[in-house]
């Protein structure tokens, strides 16, 4: 047993041993480590300012525009209808075609109307025999009252058949142009120049004058009419900056006006304003703008919905900036980043006018020679020294500027979209 303990208590002497050796070994291998990282720490150079996209303001001459709904409508437009009745007994044009003024339409069966002609014909030349009569037997009455040989009271009696016998001649005349005018009716011939519509009615078809249902519709579609709807409110704002002097007023006589089609595209042909209405509607709270626009490719149909944008105003010290350099709080309220002379980031809040495309109109918190942020913004914070790199504005996206900029122009200046 004593054997035992002793060789038990050699072990664990032994294991002792090793487990400091190997405690020794671990220390000095962290201590290089430790060495190797401070070296190569001190070693390192310190990070240099994260670059950010910065344009630089330059107000500039702008021309304002607002983009307000509008229904495209016919500059004129005329439903045909029957003016006498009849059975219709042919149609004369093809359906959607172009029509001028007075190309026959319709054929109304006519040969009631023709019998009517002849009867006025006829009622016509009675009354003027029975007028012929009446001046015979005044003249001869005339005679005859100077001689005694009839009484005056004869003799007046006959003056008056003579102006009842010129009283029927003019009825009976009157009836027979009536009775002609019915038979022109017989064909219906197109009101106006334009395109003109499915026809309603067939051939063999009863029309009465007057109907209520239009046999067709005739459009002129060029020039066609675009009628604008804009908010009074809108207006009232647009005319206290007038007042104020934000903006200077545009004339509406020359003013252009431009279309946006359904689909988004651009109506190629620019329009102009015709007048403005001069009340609200109750139901709306709305003004109505009509302008006229030229549509030699039947392009623009009546009923269809466009976007108009129309000149409101010009500003000859504009400061627009892209979409990209703003941002907003929680609450909405927007705001830009600079980049000040120490290269440092500070945050600024604006005051917004109107969208103008990708573009935002500035009207406070800004002024020439500031260095906007448009890009970058995720490697550089409020009060962070940064290393500005000039951009401009390629379309709709933010490049870096070229080395060289135009006479006059600072490098990375942002130029203000045209209308």
């Amino acid at each position: 047993m004593p054997v035992t303990i002793a060789s038990t208590t050699n072990t664990s002497r032994h294991a002792r041993q090793r487990a400091a050796r190997w405690s020794g070994v671990l220390v000095g291998i962290a201590a290089l480590a430790l060495a190797a990282c401070d070296g190569e720490n001190a070693a390192r150079p310190a990070a240099a300012p994260p670059p950010v996209g910065v344009v630089t303001v330059v107000p500039q001459a702008q021309a304002l525009h607002t983009e307000l709904p509008g229904r495209t409508r016919a500059s004129q437009s005329a439903e045909v209808r029957p003016q006498v009745s009849g059975i219709l007994q042919k149609r004369l044009f093809t359906e959607g075609a172009t029509v001028k003024a007075g190309q026959p339409l319709y054929q109304i069966d006519a040969r009631m109307l023709e019998a009517a002609v002849k009867s006025a014909e006829a009622a016509l030349a009675k009354a003027k025999a029975s007028a012929q009569t009446a001046r015979t037997s005044a003249e001869r009455n005339a005679e005859l009252v100077k001689i005694d040989a009839v009484s005056r009271q004869v003799f007046d009696e006959s003056q008056a058949q003579v102006a009842q016998a010129a009283a029927d001649v003019a009825v009976a005349q009157a009836a027979l142009d009536s009775a002609r005018i019915n038979l022109q009716y017989s064909r219906i011939v197109a009101p106006i120049s334009g395109q003109i519509d499915l026809s309603a009615v067939l051939p063999g078809s009863l029309v009465t004058a007057n109907q209520t249902q239009a046999l067709t519709t005739i459009s002129q579609l060029d020039p066609i009419h675009v009628d604008i709807t804009q908010s009074s409110a809108e207006l009232i704002q647009l005319r206290r900056q007038w007042q104020a002097g934000v903006f200077g007023k545009v004339d509406a006589g020359s003013a252009p006006v431009r279309l946006v089609l359904e689909d988004g595209s651009a109506y190629p042909h620019t329009g102009k304003l015709q007048f403005t209405g001069a009340t609200v509607g109750q139901a709306t709270g709305a003004i109505t703008l009509r302008a006229e626009f030229p549509n030699p490719e039947r392009l623009l149909m009546p009923g269809m919905y466009v976007r108009a944008r129309l000149a409101t105003g010009e500003s000859s010290e504009a400061i627009v900036l892209p979409q990209q350099a703003l941002q907003r709080d929680p609450a909405g309220k927007p705001s830009v980043q600079l980049v000040n002379a120490d290269n440092k980031i500070e945050k600024r809040p604006v005051r917004l006018g109107q969208a103008l495309g990708a573009h935002w109109l500035v009207l406070e918190g800004l002024k020439a020679g500031d260095r906007v942020m448009v890009d970058g913004f995720q490697k550089a914070r409020v009060g962070q020294t940064v290393t500005p790199v000039a951009m401009r504005l390629d379309g709709n996206r933010v490049v870096e500027a070229q080395p060289t900029a135009p006479a006059g122009q600072a490098a990375g200046a942002f130029a203000p979209p045209k209308p």
